[in-house]
């Protein structure tokens, strides 16, 4: 039998995953400069974890989520995005204890059962941002430029930032009311899902994909919003502007997930044709609360990785991710083989990268090696180097060579 990946996966293999571990050590940098702190959390939760958290009017909940019963009958479900869990943990471990900002950030696996296409895999990874504690806009356009400076920063072009206030409970039962008495003459055109959403969470019909053509000249939820939710949107862009960071408003993004209030926005890049977002988040004032907190404020953010390599590729935006192999040893003879095991050893416990040939090639076949790995030297041992307790060092970029003594090779690196 021949087994095959399953379908919406992907194996990361050596010359791809380099780029990855580069992306990612770039998201653990980023956020070290923005005191933002790691958290892991598990990659199953239980199902009504998402239910409650993400929305059950929510794609993700609907028709996405990888559920299925544990051997104790208790329904698991497979994380589809990362924000409830991190909300999850911050109110099991009483993180809301802390007399700071809580800020954290989370790398890893997500999965969702979708059609696989450009840039969307069934299981797929984020890099994901949270803040608890403030309701400051001033967090807000922290976390919005942590986003946008991570896509700056690997090179990509042309990214954008699309940003909406979304208000809270009392406002959007307000602009319910205004968008439905815009939706119902149409409600025989739209398709399954809105006309079930129109019922139960309106807002949800603005992030239907196949009707979008339709609700341009829908009403816009800023016309809603409370005074207080006015000002505070306000304020975000005024942070915005003294960040120099470019945005536009788009009142009809509401964002896939029904926790959100007031801010939304999402991050955009030219280059995978019509899927232009590659992440987006937002505040979500009272899904702490909705799990069981205490009432904390809340934003974040999740930009989708596999979205950030592919537009790199697209763009030709080329990361300087494998590094190149410091030495590699040509051994000539039995003698000098057993000598290089020693030194590659030594020379790795010193905080160099090192090879050798296992497969008792020639040394020109050797020395091909040592080109692909890109070397920066070649350390070359032959029986007569080793009776005179020496090694030839070349250069692979200009082709100098030396000799050194065995006992000095490490200090003739440095």
């Amino acid at each position: 039998m021949a087994f095959q990946k399953p379908t919406g996966t992907q194996d990361l293999l050596p010359g791809v995953v380099e780029k990855w571990q580069y992306v990612e050590s770039k998201a653990r940098e980023l956020c070290a400069r923005f005191n933002y702190r790691e958290i892991r959390t598990p990659i199953f939760e239980q199902t009504h974890l998402f239910e409650r958290g993400v929305g059950e009017t929510t794609d993700i909940v609907e028709k996405e989520m990888y559920t299925f019963k544990d051997k104790g009958d208790r329904s698991i479900t497979l994380r589809p995005e990362g924000t409830a869990g991190v909300v999850r943990s911050y109110v099991e471990n009483k993180l809301y204890g802390e007399p700071d900002v809580t800020k954290l950030y989370y790398t890893g696996p997500m999965f969702r059962y979708e059609r696989p296409q450009a840039g969307r895999q069934r299981q797929f990874h984020q890099f994901g941002v949270e803040a608890f504690g403030s309701v400051d806009p001033a967090i807000d356009a922290e976390v919005i430029a942590l986003g946008y400076q991570f896509c700056r920063e690997l090179g990509l072009q042309g990214v954008t930032v699309e940003l909406n206030s979304v208000g809270n409970a009392e406002s959007r039962a307000v602009y319910r009311e205004t968008l439905l008495a815009f939706l119902n003459p149409m409600r025989d055109s739209l398709c399954k899902d809105c006309k079930s959403r129109m019922d139960r969470n309106p807002l949800r019909v603005l992030d239907c994909k196949v009707d979008q053509d339709k609700f341009a000249n829908a009403p816009s939820i800023l016309d809603s919003l409370s005074e207080e939710e006015t000002n505070h949107f306000k304020k975000v862009q005024a942070y915005l502007d003294r960040m120099e960071i470019p945005y536009t408003l788009n009142h009809r993004l509401v964002r896939g997930l029904d926790y959100y209030t007031m801010t939304a926005f999402e991050l955009k890049a030219e280059g995978i044709g019509a899927i232009d977002t590659i992440g987006g988040g937002g505040r979500y004032n009272g899904l702490v609360g909705d799990i069981g907190g205490p009432d904390q404020p809340g934003i974040g953010f999740g930009i989708g990785l596999e979205r950030i390599l592919l537009i790199l590729d697209k763009q030709g935006v080329e990361l300087d991710a494998v590094k190149p192999l410091d030495v590699y040893f040509v051994a000539l003879g039995e003698a000098a083989e057993a000598e290089v095991t020693a030194q590659l050893f030594k020379l790795r416990q010193a905080g160099y990268s090192g090879e050798r040939d296992y497969l008792g090639r020639k040394m020109k076949a050797q020395m091909k090696s040592a080109d692909r790995l890109k070397a920066r030297y070649t350390a070359i041992l032959g029986e007569d180097e080793l009776e005179r307790g020496e090694i030839t060092l070349k250069s692979m970029q200009d082709g100098e060579q030396r000799v050194v003594k065995l006992a000095d090779l490490v200090s003739a690196l440095q």
